[in-house]
């Protein structure tokens, strides 16, 4: 785990003001929602270091914004999908009424935390997306295992794959937690190949064909995902 944040990272504790990196209207580009429109809602702040992370802008951008402004946002956008990520959203209480004000707008409200806070405070109408982070992280430590308990039907999982050794610990964590009876989806991402320059030591890629050899030649059930924006899309683009 990584050290305590300087003060100039630490979060508010307010339940009523966010500190918001982005918001932005795209096409979902992981999850079994893939290819579909979403608004995003990006949280500053990750107490994470993963060694494959995309998002470093995340760890110290964004603007103090109220949970009333934000809903108003997203709701004028017009779209009924709407994921709140990061960073690491959990991270901010005001999250929670966040979360519970756009489920009561009608929306279906997606979560994406990588499950080292607690999720059950979570409205039970959220979609939680829980990225278990796999050892070739960096950050295998961080892990909240309590979180599995707390999973229902309608949630997914996410594994990060670096490579074979992780995708051998994905197997052990799913037959040791029956998890594929547990969620409605198992998500298994290969790394995609980082551009140089980044503030995190960097990962290298795993060839997605690597990864689906060894799905099909273990009849895993688990649901092979590219991250679609970066195909859309340059790799490095922000807002998309």
């Amino acid at each position: 785990m990584c050290e305590p944040w300087p003060s100039p990272y630490h979060q508010p504790v307010s339940t009523e003001q966010l500190r918001v990196t982005e918001i932005f209207h795209s096409v979902q580009g992981e999850s079994s929602r893939a290819g579909q429109p979403c608004v995003f809602i990006r949280l500053r702040g990750c107490p994470l270091r993963c060694r494959y992370c995309d998002t470093e802008y995340a760890f110290r951008e964004g603007h103090t914004r109220s949970v009333d402004e934000v809903v108003e946002e997203v709701r004028s956008i017009g779209c009924a999908v709407v994921e709140v990520t990061g960073g690491e959203p959990l991270m901010q209480p005001a999250v929670h009424p966040l979360m519970t004000r756009l489920c009561d707008a009608g929306l279906t409200v997606l979560l994406e935390t990588a499950g080292a806070h607690d999720i059950s405070p979570c409205d039970e109408r959220v979609i939680r997306i829980l990225d278990l982070k796999t050892p070739g992280s960096g950050e295998c430590e961080g892990n909240r295992w309590e979180n599995l308990e707390h999973l229902r039907s309608h949630d997914e999982i996410k594994f990060v794959i670096t490579d074979r050794a992780d995708y051998d610990w994905m197997k052990d964590i799913l037959s040791q937690h029956k998890l594929v009876d547990r969620v409605a989806c198992v998500l298994a991402s290969p790394v995609f190949t980082q551009a140089p320059g980044r503030d995190i030591s960097g990962c290298e890629g795993l060839p997605p064909s690597d990864l689906a050899q060894w799905i099909l030649e273990d009849r895993l059930d688990v649901r092979l995902q590219l991250q679609l924006h970066k195909f859309i899309w340059d790799p490095q683009a922000r807002g998309v």
